[in-house]
């Protein structure tokens, strides 16, 4: 049957206040688009390099008495009025503790998530353990913790730093649900990640010589299927500890990764496409674009 044209106009109408809504609200339409949580105002250089983002922040400590992980410490944004926020679950390195890493908490959690610095059962525990207590973490935070109501339990991702890097690996490969995954300086045997479907940065240092780039982060990054968004950044003349320092850079695209895919917020796109540039401070980068 052919339409009227008052029928075609509605429709036109109707159609226009949708697009119109969606670029309002940051909401996504219904065929198949991905919805954006929009926290904080448009990005720009100086606020995703900044110390502290527009949120202010709290803590709370998790006894290790806990099951499945070593307890830790939540960092959380403490505005209640934009909703729920997306959390990351972040494991320490070999011999480290949640102290090593207490920059990224409040950076992060000040940028809108809920940000987990978790410790170990053991200092001692390798990759595989580590990922499983990740995860642990993670079902930790959306179904017992005090900051449960403040999460949304779809949007969850995993750090680590060294072989709380190659944890996050393998965090990534058992859930593939995980909407990112940013290894920092990752060690890990196993080289090869064809498994992860994951969006997964993968961020080296130049100068690493416990886990070299050339037998780590490169050949973990190539592994990776473009299918599965990913990219790899190497710090320029920066060693194996920047994982536990308040790099700029490092903090910048962890920032970027995690409002990109966790929040699903397309402001932060031109941060990583089209891909940056290596200059002072990055020696190489490489990524998929999303799409």
């Amino acid at each position: 049957m052919r339409s009227s044209p008052i029928g075609a106009l509605l429709r036109a109408l109707s159609a226009a206040l949708l697009a119109i809504t969606v670029t309002l609200l940051g909401v996504s339409a219904p065929a198949g688009a991905e919805t954006e949580y929009r926290k904080g105002p448009d990005p720009t250089e100086a606020t995703v390099t900044a110390a502290l983002g527009p949120f202010a922040t709290a803590t709370v400590s998790v006894p290790s008495s806990v099951a499945g992980f070593g307890g830790g410490v939540i960092h959380y944004p403490t505005d209640t009025s934009q909703g729920t926020f997306g959390a990351v679950a972040v494991a320490p390195g070999f011999l480290g503790s949640s102290a090593n890493y207490a920059w990224m908490g409040p950076r992060l959690a000040s940028q809108g998530f809920v940000v987990f610095l978790i410790n170990t059962d053991s200092r001692l525990d390798q990759p595989p353990s580590r990922g499983d207590q990740l995860l642990a973490a993670l079902d930790y935070l959306v179904t017992s913790s005090s900051v449960r109501t403040r999460i949304d339990a779809s949007r969850l991702a995993v750090a680590g730093h060294s072989m709380g890097g190659g944890g996050t690996l393998e965090a990534a490969t058992d859930r593939p649900g995980l909407q990112a995954a940013i290894p920092l300086q990752p060690w890990h045997t196993v080289k090869s990640w064809p498994n992860v479907q994951v969006p997964t940065l993968i961020i080296g240092a130049e100068n690493d010589t416990t886990a070299p780039v050339a037998s780590h982060a490169e050949p973990f990054y190539v592994s990776i299927p473009a299918a599965a968004e990913k990219a790899y950044l190497e710090l320029n003349n920066a060693e194996h500890r920047v994982g536990t320092a308040g790099d700029t850079t490092q903090a910048k695209f962890m920032i970027v990764w995690l409002k990109r895919y966790v929040d699903n917020d397309t402001r932060y796109e031109q941060f990583i496409c089209p891909t940056p540039v290596p200059g002072p401070t990055i020696e190489e980068y490489r990524g998929t674009c999303p799409g």
